[in-house]
């Protein structure tokens, strides 16, 4: 068999050197006027600030819940098993913060390159924002893979081969494999393994929560105080100089949508990763290594595909932005579908064993000779998932389509109007996503089982009963892993709308042509799509890969089934539905709380330098970003501390069958309330920019529309996002405390 191992660190570096190309390209490019230059540098003088104090202070609260964490295994499990845990989780939020600076640092150079290429070409315009957005994906993805990969061979290495024979996994392995010491031994030692690194995941997740949190509320409080005081009640245009709120505004796209979304990627891509290895370990006895290593070659070929897709986006002056980015995207859907089934021909072809049914005592078949060819199906299901994620949220989000036309028709006759029709459009919204993901789950489970794979697993309390696992779980895994082959893709065009949206607001604040803002605003409304369409995109992901990582903590407490009737069990689920939307409701008065305090700034500023809207005086656009980021920074601790103890007290109150249901009805309540924030925020927001589009600024119409929008705001771009990160953070933070819970 071909080793496709090599292909990993190859696939890591390609993605570094990528990144270091597309950073000369962008940095080389022309840096626009010195008025242009001066904007420039007071919004990446803010994003430092802000992202200097915010990560000052979650280094803390990482490091306490760090050792609080390793004194808790320490103490209940061994403390080898703390400081492995707290290692891996030190490690993943020192990667995730990384992810979140490396996206906003090239961001903040980028927009000034994409605003000057206005000035001359669409085409460029649109090239250098998308490949700034492509240096933080490649950077991030490849972050990911080689952290996890790093820590998983680390810790093999250390990870003692110990004596199993009295643990009942052990036990079960030897009585469905004829005996065989080495095969079940080497299975039960890749379990102590990857158990260890889960605490990554935890790290990532945490880090990722606070960062979002953070910039969310940041970034939607001054676009919420910009739009009310600068649209609604002065009447001045959007990125008006004249406006004390517009830097912080500016400042936000980057500490928000830039770095709170690549930490927020980075966690995504590393706990789906190591759940899927955890699920691979299960079958160790029929694919051995292969099949724990299998999701880290998938993500490598992912990220070659995506350098290619990359590569390929270019734009015809009168092509619109949508055409040019979903070219690039197929392109990149093609190739990590083939390359996608070279590694499972490689792979995913299992050892012709006959397991033994312990309960019965009887030999069953061998997997089927066409086992790499369903879990290869089960990939492209996952991808096919992506993409109609992406296209379902360009549906929800575009102006060319039915909901955001109506959002802006409902707008003719007021706010109220408008804010009822964006709400429902963001309700409609959840229905195809669900039942995507509903499909995808029982499709991918379905073509695992086809595989013919059996192992079985001791049923805990008992002695001598087993339960089968078949290939279905791994099916599903496999699946999460096919979404995340073009993740690297996904996140640059993310990116690419901070980045776009900063450009726009540059050229406006600047005074150029006409010509030049026109070319801005259909790019902004393009990035508006991009970064919906990822939020969506990341909403996918994280439904599968919370119900993979739930499989993982069933199998790691020893839980056959949740028993709902139980009313222990009940109060856990009913908890659970619970944190989610007070998490939500302390996540969005806190954008309100923040944005009633700029609102006050930028009135007292008018007030108090009449000359401001006259021109003849300047704003105190220091003193708004430093009211934004003192804000955000005080906001974000209160639902953050929520998410990481509310899993535990149950946990530990209530036990771990409670805590299994609070986990996978708050998953879906998760999954489905930031379904319902991100395409009904991108809706408001795209129907705003469609009536400025038709010349409408300034009007009633065009009022209500904003009020819309600020609606919206923090329901996309604080809220929503960050419960992609919530439900992953309980399954990794229960996965990783598990022993405390049994």
């Amino acid at each position: 068999m071909v080793d496709l191992l090599l292909i990993v660190p190859i696939a890591g570096l390609a993605a570094f050197v990528f990144a270091a190309y597309l950073t000369r390209d962008v940095l080389s490019r022309d840096k626009g006027t010195p008025k242009m230059q001066e904007i420039a540098a007071a919004i990446q003088e803010g994003a430092r600030a802000f992202m200097k104090r915010q990560y000052t202070a979650i280094a803390i609260l990482a490091a306490v819940f760090a050792v609080i964490f390793a004194v808790a295994l320490g103490v209940t499990q061994s403390w080898v098993t703390g400081l492995k845990t707290a290692g891996a989780f030190a490690l993943g939020a020192t990667f995730s913060a990384a992810s979140g600076y490396i996206g906003m640092h090239i961001a903040i150079r980028a927009n000034l390159r994409s605003a000057a290429s206005s000035l001359r070409s669409f085409g460029e315009a649109l090239r250098v924002a998308f490949r700034g957005g492509a240096v933080s994906g490649f950077a991030i993805v490849a972050m990911s893979l080689l952290g996890v990969t790093f820590l998983y061979f680390t810790y093999a290495a250390v990870t003692p081969v110990v004596d199993y024979a009295g643990v009942p996994k052990f036990q079960a392995c030897m009585a469905s494999f004829n005996n065989d010491t080495a095969v079940c031994t080497a299975r039960m030692h890749q379990d102590d393994v990857i158990l260890s690194i889960v605490g990554f995941g935890f790290g990532a997740s945490l880090v990722a929560l606070f960062a979002q949190l953070g910039g969310g509320i940041y970034t939607k409080a001054a676009d919420v105080g910009a739009d009310l005081v600068g649209k609604v009640e002065a009447g001045i245009p959007e990125d008006d100089p004249r406006n004390p709120a517009v830097i912080a505004d500016l400042v936000g796209d980057n500490v928000g949508d830039c770095a709170g979304r690549g930490a927020d990627l980075f966690e995504s891509t590393a706990a789906e990763n190591i759940g899927a290895m955890i699920l691979g370990v299960a079958l160790y006895p029929f694919f051995g290594l292969n099949g724990v290593l299998f999701p880290l070659v998938a993500r490598a070929f992912g990220i070659l595909a995506s350098i290619v897709g990359v590569a390929a986006v270019k734009a015809k002056e009168d092509e619109r932005p949508m055409t040019a980015l979903n070219r690039g995207y197929a392109i990149t859907t093609v190739l990590a579908i083939a390359f996608f089934g070279i590694a499972a021909y490689f792979m995913l072809q299992p050892n012709r064993v006959s397991p033994v049914d312990p309960r019965t005592n009887t030999a069953l078949p061998p997997p089927s000779d066409l086992t790499w060819f369903y879990f290869f199906l089960a990939g492209i299901v996952g991808m096919v998932t992506s993409f109609l994620f992406v296209w379902i949220t360009q549906y929800y989000t575009e102006a060319r389509y039915r909901p955001v036309k109506e959002i802006a028709q409902a707008s003719e006759t007021g706010a109220a109007t408008n804010i009822i029709s964006g709400f429902s459009v963001g309700l409609e919204a959840t229905a195809l996503p669900a039942i995507v993901i509903s499909a995808a789950v029982l499709l991918s489970y379905y073509l695992g089982e086809l595989s013919g794979l059996r192992v079985f697993l001791p049923i805990p309390g008992t002695t001598g009963e087993y339960i089968a696992l078949g290939g279905g779980l791994y099916g599903t895994a496999i699946a999460t892993m096919g979404m995340l082959a073009t993740a690297a893709y996904i996140l640059a065009m993310d990116t690419f709308g901070p980045i776009v949206d900063n450009a726009a607001g540059i050229v406006e604040m600047s005074g150029q042509s006409e010509s030049a803002r026109s070319k801005m605003d259909k790019l902004d409304a393009a990035g508006n799509t991009t970064k919906a369409l990822t939020k969506g995109y990341a909403v996918g992901s994280a439904a599968l890969a919370a119900f993979l990582l739930f499989s993982a903590y069933l199998e790691a407490v020893g839980l056959v089934r949740v028993d709902l009737a139980d009313p222990k069990v009940f109060v856990g689920a009913f908890l659970g539905v619970t944190l989610v939307f007070l998490f939500s409701a302390l996540a969005i008065r806190a954008v309100g709380r923040a944005a009633w305090a700029i609102i006050k700034d930028v009135r007292a500023q008018f007030r108090e330098k009449p000359g401001i809207m006259a021109g003849t005086d300047k704003p105190d656009y220091g003193r708004t970003v430093d009211l934004a980021t003192r804000g955000a920074l005080r906001e974000m601790i209160a639902p953050g501390v929520l998410a990481v103890l509310g899993p535990v007290a149950v946990g530990i109150i209530l036990r771990a069958e409670s805590l299994a249901a609070f986990l996978m009805i708050g998953t879906i309540a998760g999954v489905i309330l930031a379904l319902v924030f991100n395409t009904g925020g991108g809706a408001w927001d795209n129907a705003k920019k469609h009536i400025e589009a038709s010349g409408k600024k300034g009007t009633p119409l065009h009022k209500a529309a904003v009020v819309g929008d600020t609606v919206g705001d923090p329901f996309k771009d604080t809220a929503g996002p960050s419960l992609h990160i919530l439900v992953k953070l309980l399954s990794t933070i229960t996965l990783v405390l598990a022993p405390l819970f049994i």
